[in-house]
């Protein structure tokens, strides 16, 4: 008797176990269609320049994008901002140089040669400002996190033509607040979202419905800022994809001609030699 209570006690543990392992396992990502997709896919210039305008106004508050300058907003590839522009751009940001003739720091203007000021001092000062979580630099965040791993969807012949699944993985969990956490399991400080590993997050949502106002008179809904910004953070993540796409297709034809040669030399060859 007592080995059967023994067993029930242990199943019961490990039926408990795998329904919280269930309960915290994340949500697939959406599968959105993004124009940059595929081998001949490019990148949405007015995609990318909402994107910058969503991560500006609302994500720059907390997460930095330190591997990205601002003149790179200018070059072939990418948002394709004017010159003029990105001047006007960078000035907006005070950037600490120095030390001076004095031995002091000083504030002065953005350059273009500048790379994205970051919202705090130090990783210390992100944590105190964030209830002691430390928002993730965003230049890296699309190739950090794949949204197919772990699904059918991460085989390499899926990727090749739909990528890692980063930017859905992004544009879900920034769309993806708002639905009801499973009665008795809600936790103080945290959110609710079904699309981040273990399904509570220290970020509360940071999108709202017509939170930014879009130039081009797009309908600025929470998934369409999300879809956006997820874009422009693959292309700080990868800012030479289309000039990588060409070269490759280019290696590709090349490749075909050259075979193609080759055969018909060998042919030449041995044309007057009997097999």
């Amino acid at each position: 008797m007592k080995k059967l209570f023994k067993s029930l006690a242990i199943l019961g543990i490990f039926g408990s176990l795998m329904s919280t392992q269930a309960i915290a396992k994340p949500l697939e990502a959406t599968n959105y269609d993004f124009s940059f997709e595929g081998i001949f896919g490019t990148f949405d210039r007015a995609q990318l320049q909402r994107g910058l305008q969503v991560y500006q106004e609302v994500c720059a508050a907390c997460h930095s994008l330190k591997r990205v300058a601002y003149r790179n907003l200018s070059e072939p590839g990418g948002p394709e901002f004017s010159v003029a522009q990105i001047k006007a751009f960078a000035a907006q940001a005070d950037v600490t140089d120095g030390p001076n003739e004095e031995g002091e720091m000083f504030q002065r203007p953005g350059r273009p040669s500048d790379r994205f000021v970051s919202p705090f001092p130090n990783d210390e000062a992100a944590k105190a400002s964030n209830n002691g979580a430390f928002p993730p630099d965003l230049s890296l965040i699309t190739k950090a996190r794949a949204g197919w791993h772990g699904t059918p969807k991460s085989l390499y012949t899926y990727s090749l033509f739909n990528g890692s699944g980063g930017p859905e993985y992004v544009a879900s969990l920034l769309s993806g607040y708002g639905r009801e956490a499973p009665d008795g399991l809600e936790k103080d400080g945290l959110s609710y979202n079904p699309f981040f590993y273990g399904r509570w997050i220290a970020m509360s949502s940071p999108l709202s419905e017509d939170g930014v106002e879009y130039g081009d008179g797009t309908k600025a809904t929470v998934e369409q800022q999300a879809k956006d910004v997820a874009v422009f953070l693959t292309w700080a993540a990868e800012p030479k994809m289309e000039e990588r796409k060409r070269l490759g297709l280019m290696v590709l034809l090349y490749m075909a001609i050259f075979t193609a040669m080759l055969y018909l030399v060998k042919k030449a060859v041995w044309s007057k030699v009997e097999h």
